[in-house]
């Protein structure tokens, strides 16, 4: 099976063009594949590199959130055109051969915090290594379970209309209580955006405009469904 994309989890995930961190209309793709084509895609971890496999949480504690998260793609379709439904398959899903650990963490609630911040608001960190289907963590002597893996994020990307429509609302959920901490809706904000294989000029624009990648949205997005694993099937409206 052809690798579509390659990554090196050495480098930072901005010096990697076909990686992105915001969606919008006008990110180029990076590969194009017929319906039906088979292709294996590598991908770095969803913060790029942020969190290393050691027993301090210091670095869940000062995560910078505004990168997240880092996305290999887009990958266009020939033929698919807006109004069109597509089908992804997944085929299979796995760690690279020199990566192979993942990590559970609660977020400072300094940093941004998360669900249950006021019960639990210091950053924690626990490592999980893969033997074969099965996770382990050091930090959590004694359990093992199925670590049946999915990707987090998989979508399509919006339309100039859509893009619009997801900037109003969220910007509207966000002045309802634009202190909370968490905040209620993560805004674009340029600083931070990675839009690939965009040029300089045109991404310094867009980055303003460019959606952040928390919240699922009509795409697809960050959906996070444990059960969207190796030998599932999802389907996504086509925009552009």
């Amino acid at each position: 099976m052809e690798t579509l994309i390659r990554v090196d989890i050495s480098d930072p995930p901005t010096k990697q063009d076909v990686l992105h961190n915001r969606w919008h209309p006008d990110i180029p793709m990076v590969a194009w594949v017929k319906p039906g084509d088979q292709f294996r895609v590598e991908c770095v971890d969803w913060t790029g590199g942020q969190i290393s496999d050691d027993d301090s949480a210091h670095d869940i504690k000062v995560v910078d959130l505004s990168k997240v998260h880092y996305l290999s793609g887009p990958i266009g379709v020939q033929g698919a055109e807006p109004g069109d439904l597509l089908q992804v398959d997944i085929l299979d899903v796995g760690v690279l051969p020199s990566s192979q650990w993942g990590f559970t963490g609660i977020f400072a609630k300094e940093n941004g915090g998360g669900f249950l911040t006021e019960h639990y608001p210091e950053a924690r960190k626990a490592c999980w290594g893969f033997s074969g289907i099965y996770a382990n963590s050091r930090h959590i002597p004694g359990v093992e379970f199925a670590g049946i893996m999915h990707p987090g994020l998989i979508g399509c990307l919006p339309s100039k209309e859509l893009l619009t429509t997801w900037n109003t609302r969220e910007k509207a959920l966000f002045d309802t209580d634009p202190h909370r901490v968490p905040a209620l809706a993560t805004l674009p904000y340029g600083e931070t955006a990675h839009l690939g294989r965009m040029p300089a000029a045109q991404a310094k624009e867009a980055g303003l405009e460019a959606a952040r990648t928390v919240p699922p949205r009509e795409h697809g997005g960050n959906c996070d469904i444990k059960n969207l694993s190796r030998g599932s099937s999802v389907y996504f409206p086509v925009y552009v």
